[in-house]
């Protein structure tokens, strides 16, 4: 039996790995940036309390979910009927420009909450044509047997990112308002000239034409028609839709852990953190075995995670046994806060490598640009929407309770997936076993 062979010695993925690198430093450190900008704004510029100030926050979740919504059908349309790379490329430049109006406005201090919620919009947009392009290349580059590696790989690529974007972007607002914009420009301007670099890849040829609206109604009933790819898609998307502490970051580093925006670029920064560490893992170590199960777990360990991140500074607060502001309970509020998230960002990545690696596998290749606009859709709409529900729990409960609502949300939602959805933890490996009840020939399924 031969080995497969390790992604990083094919060229081709070597540099989709660097350009998904460089591309995802520069959004996070973007997404930090506009963040705090809305809530420091918010309560800087217009009076509002946190409370109201955190509303905002839920707002600027709603605006780039909108695009997201909208334009996901036609973005895995575009990745299953256009060149992959040029899809990417041209997104990348699209929120480049963004990027550059955001560090003009910061520059000649003009911006507004309706100018952040309209260019956060257009930044949503450019990232709802990464995913399924970027998405549908790795596939085609790299044999199926090394497919789960490549995604660990990948994911080492987005969450190592993930970890040194915020932290960049944070510490460099703090010194200069503008300049984590700059850099935002440059970097997705070397991530566009190095996947470029990559050989051309082409969604598979059609033997008859279809109208577009076809094609992308034709992606969304492949994916509910998968009780599998449904559940765990949907898994994602309810779990991370309730349990969306990252939203109400600003609101802790402003005005709970008074860490300041340096402070918010280390929170943000340590979910990442440790998702990059089992992502590592993973990379030298995939899972072979239960892999169902383990994902419904890590669903879980996110869920309690989260309720701790929301507790820390009053177990912080505990620890010292004064609820005064001081550097001693500030220190360990931080910390416990940190801690909490590196856990979630852990349990997260656990999840996402499991879920990514069967939707993938148990997807034909000419539907999976539109199967992964839709994984995509979910993962983004958790994310968005999770703002968006964050930011109006935390208008009703406060961000504590906020937080603390949604790590329990996420903890309910898995255990009813695993009645609603048996399949899942029925899951033992990555092998592609989950059609018996929907045979399709994909052939036929794309050009009929």
């Amino acid at each position: 039996m031969t080995s497969a062979p390790h992604p990083f010695s094919i060229p081709d993925f070597r540099r989709y790995w660097l350009a998904r690198f460089l591309a995802v430093i520069a959004t996070m450190s973007m997404v930090v940036v506009i963040a705090w900008q809305v809530y420091d704004i918010a309560r800087t510029d217009y009076g509002m309390s946190p409370k109201q100030a955190a509303f905002q926050l839920g707002l600027l979740g709603l605006f780039q979910f909108i695009p997201l919504a909208l334009l996901t059908p036609v973005a895995g349309w575009a990745a299953d009927r256009f060149e992959r790379r040029r899809v990417a490329i041209f997104a990348n430049i699209v929120d480049a420009g963004a990027a550059l109006a955001l560090g003009l406005l910061t520059y000649y201090d003009a911006l507004n909450l309706p100018l952040l919620f309209l260019l956060a919009a257009l930044h949503g947009t450019a990232r709802v044509f990464v995913g399924p392009s970027m998405g549908a290349i790795a596939p085609n580059i790299v044999p199926p047997e090394s497919l789960p590696r490549a995604i660990a790989l990948s994911s080492i690529a987005w969450q190592s990112a993930s970890v040194i974007g915020p932290a960049i972007g944070g510490l460099m607002y703090a010194q200069n308002a503008s300049g984590s914009y700059w850099m935002t420009v440059a970097l997705l301007a070397a991530s566009s000239v190095t996947i470029s670099m990559v050989r051309p890849v082409y969604p598979p040829p059609m033997e008859h034409k279809q109208h577009p609206i076809r094609m992308m109604v034709e992606g969304m009933k492949y994916t509910f028609s998968e009780r599998f790819l449904l559940g765990a898609i949907t898994l994602d998307l309810f779990a991370v839709l309730l349990a969306g502490a990252t939203a109400l970051l600003p609101v802790y580093a402003r005005d709970i852990l008074f860490v300041g925006p340096d402070g918010l670029g280390q929170l943000r920064a340590a979910p990442a953190l440790g998702a990059a560490i089992v992502a590592i893992y993973l990379a030298f170590k995939p899972l072979r075995h239960n892999v169902g199960v383990k994902m419904l777990w890590a669903v879980v360990v996110f869920g309690v995670a989260t309720i701790g991140f929301g507790y820390s500074h009053i177990i912080g607060d505990t620890v010292f046994g004064d609820a005064k502001i001081n550097s001693l309970n500030m220190a360990a509020s931080m910390a416990i806060a940190l801690s909490m998230l590196v856990i979630l960002g852990a349990a997260d990545m656990l999840s996402v490598y499991v879920r990514s690696s069967l939707v993938q596998l148990n997807t034909p290749d000419a539907m999976r640009g539109r199967v992964s606009s839709v994984s995509g859709l979910a993962i983004s709409a958790s994310n968005e929407l999770g703002e968006l529900q964050s930011g109006f729990a935390a208008a009703l409960l406060g961000p504590v309770g906020a937080v603390v609502f949604g790590g329990a949300g996420a903890i309910m939602v898995t255990g009813i997936w695993s009645k609603l959805f048996p399949e899942l933890k029925n899951a033992k490996t990555f092998e592609p076993q989950f059609r018996q009840d929907h045979t399709v020939t994909p052939a036929k399924e794309v050009t009929t």
